[in-house]
C-alpha cells in the first residue's frame, strides 16, 4: 500500500492508498483544499471542524447534482435508444415496401413489354 502526505489547510496528513493512486489522492486532496480555502475566504475563522463540515456538504450538493443530471442523462440516452430501435423497424418495413413495390413494377413492365412484342406474358 503506497503513502501520501497531502496539505488541506495548511496541515499535513499522511494517507495510504492503492499503488498507483497517488497522484489521484493528491490530486483529490488538492480540490478539496481549495473548498476549505473558499470557504475561509467568505467565513474566516468559524473553526477548522465547522469549515471541513461545510465543505463536506458543498461537496455532496454537487455530487447530489451530478448524479441527478446522470440520471437524466441515461434516461435521455434510453429514449433515444428506443427511438432508433423503432426507428430502425419503421426504415425495414419501408425498404420492405419499396421491394414488393419494385417487384410488382418489374412483372408489369415485363407484361407490358411482352405484349409490345406481341407475346403471351410468361405469368
Amino acid at each position: 500500500m503506497a503513502q501520501v502526505t497531502v496539505t488541506i489547510d495548511g496541515k499535513a496528513y499522511r494517507m495510504a492508498c492503492e499503488e498507483g493512486q497517488e497522484q489521484h489522492l493528491t490530486d483529490l486532496a488538492d480540490q478539496f483544499d481549495r473548498y476549505v480555502g473558499h470557504l475561509k475566504g467568505q467565513f474566516g475563522e468559524i473553526g477548522d471542524l465547522r469549515i471541513t463540515v461545510m465543505a463536506g456538504i458543498m461537496i455532496m450538493d454537487e455530487l447530489s447534482e451530478l448524479t441527478r443530471k446522470v440520471g437524466a442523462l441515461e434516461g435521455e440516452v434510453q429514449s433515444l435508444k428506443s427511438n432508433r430501435a423503432g426507428a430502425a423497424e419503421n426504415q425495414s418495413r419501408s425498404d420492405e415496401l419499396v421491394v414488393s413495390a419494385l417487384s410488382e413494377l418489374s412483372s408489369r413492365l415485363e407484361g407490358l413489354t411482352a405484349k409490345l412484342n406481341g407475346r403471351v406474358p410468361a405469368n
